[in-house]
């Protein structure tokens, strides 16, 4: 019998989070790794899978998903034992999708301009990651405001999507001016999540060796 999911990704990227779900989830799955310094995510062969070139791509019972975000959603919607998402209904939902989409839609994008804007074309590439910065810092300083009462978790009392997603995030900024362990808070749940023995095992698992606990 054919495993039901595939993940194309590349060590530390925005595939992470998936592959950590895949893990935390003890589901079977195949792993294809692919060379973005080899441009093996520009590929015929894989450009039939993601027109769009980028990492992640889930193959999910033979068909070919894509969007990080999205597919932490998908897997969680397919596997609600876990608990990986409030069920429909609870009070805690709405908060679990407005959290998801917010950092879906600022938070990565904004990583997106630092990390790329010259290769993307900017004009002022220095302005472009200057503002992208300061985009990510706001985003920590909610997060960690966020987190101020105690709190474990970034949605309700149990580990969620939510939080795959964004420490995930919160690793981007470890060679940044200020990254996300420059606040309190933050530091508290990074170190909580990065105890995780799921997170322990998908970085063994990419051979990532930075931003691990001491």
């Amino acid at each position: 019998m054919s495993q039901p999911y595939t993940l194309y990704y590349s060590p530390g990227t925005a595939s992470l989070c998936v592959h950590w779900m895949l893990v935390h989830l003890g589901v079977p799955h195949g792993l294809i790794k692919l060379d973005m310094d080899a441009g093996a995510q520009k590929t015929p062969d894989y450009l039939k899978l993601n027109p769009a070139g980028r990492i992640p791509t889930l193959i999910v019972d033979g068909q070919p998903r894509f969007e990080s975000t999205a597919l932490l959603m998908l897997l969680a919607e397919r596997h609600p034992e876990a608990g990986l998402a409030p069920p429909v209904g609870s009070p805690d939902r709405a908060d679990w999708l407005v959290e998801m989409v917010y950092l879906a839609n600022n938070l990565l994008p904004a990583f997106r301009d630092w990390f790329y804007a010259a290769k993307d074309g900017a004009s002022d590439a220095e302005a472009v990651r200057a503002l992208a910065r300061k985009r990510i810092e706001e985003i920590f300083d909610r997060l960690d405001q966020r987190l101020s009462d105690g709190r474990k978790h970034l949605v309700g009392a149990n580990l969620s999507t939510v939080d795959l997603l964004a420490t995930m995030l919160m690793r981007w900024s470890r060679n940044m001016p200020r990254p996300a362990t420059s606040w309190p808070n933050l530091t508290r749940y990074i170190t909580a999540m990065r105890a995780l023995p799921s997170f322990i095992a998908t970085c063994d698992r990419e051979d990532l060796t930075e931003w691990r606990n001491p």
